[in-house]
């Protein structure tokens, strides 16, 4: 897991410098792929995979949500990147069998305002998460102290979507909510390995699926921001499995 981890942060410190004006996100798709086969000898977990028979499987290798996508956005040569675009960009790698599963917000050229204000909230609702991570801690710590500092901003959180748990399979137990209660929820014990990934609104909570059974959007189409980490419940708190180098912790 440690390895799966560090490879898929890897692709996101590497995807940086090409997210640029007039790219497509079809573009981006091509070059993780190319990175994440030939150079770190890993299988992009994406490619294929469906949570279920009604489902098509997922087409390309990486997640491309921009602007107001929410979640599982396609990677496609007619979505060209512009000034002033935000974009999350969400890797899981598969190594040996394991599998590491990460994301992070990236800025197309300067950035609004409100888009610089909710990506640094959304990534502080993210470590704040991850600062209730201890063994005897509940998942319902988790959910709770990302959903009380994204209302305190007057922001809202996703609720149809969340983290899980993460190992051999890809999307696994427990369920990560991102509201809830404290005290609530499953027991966090040693050894545990699970993603926190809060989808955090500029407007309304409330999103649609689209009719390509992938992409999630909000539904009043004000944005949306999203941060991701693969963490393990070490004896003393949380390791941060997708760390990059450039974070603090």
């Amino acid at each position: 897991m440690r390895t799966a981890g560090r490879l898929a942060a890897s692709v996101l410190e590497m995807i940086g410098e090409h997210v640029e004006p007039g790219v497509t996100t079809e573009d981006l798709d091509r070059i993780c792929h190319d990175f994440i086969v030939n150079q770190l000898d890993c299988v992009p977990a994406p490619l294929n995979y469906t949570f279920g028979r009604d489902q098509p499987p997922f087409p390309k290798s990486i997640c491309t949500s921009v602007n107001h996508v929410v979640c599982h956005g396609i990677p496609s040569p007619k979505k060209v990147l512009k000034r002033g675009d935000v974009m999350n960009l969400d890797v899981t790698v598969i190594k040996d069998g394991f599998h590491g599963d990460t994301s992070k917000m990236f800025f197309v050229g300067k950035p609004s305002v409100l888009a610089k204000r909710l990506v640094d909230i959304t990534q502080e609702c993210l470590y704040e998460g991850i600062r209730q991570i201890r063994p005897g801690a509940h998942v319902g710590d988790i959910g709770h102290a990302i959903q009380s500092l994204a209302h305190a901003n007057r922001f809202s959180v996703v609720r149809e979507f969340g983290g899980h748990g993460i190992g051999r399979r890809f999307h696994d137990e427990p369920q990560i909510l991102h509201y809830g209660q404290p005290g609530n929820g499953a027991r966090l014990e040693p050894g545990m390995t699970f993603t926190i990934e809060p989808m955090i609104n500029a407007g309304r909570r409330h999103v649609k699926l689209l009719p390509d059974q992938w992409t999630v959007v909000t539904k009043d189409h004000k944005l949306s921001a999203q941060w991701e980490h693969t963490l393990l419940v070490t004896e003393d708190g949380a390791e941060v499995l997708t760390r990059r180098a450039e974070e603090p912790f």
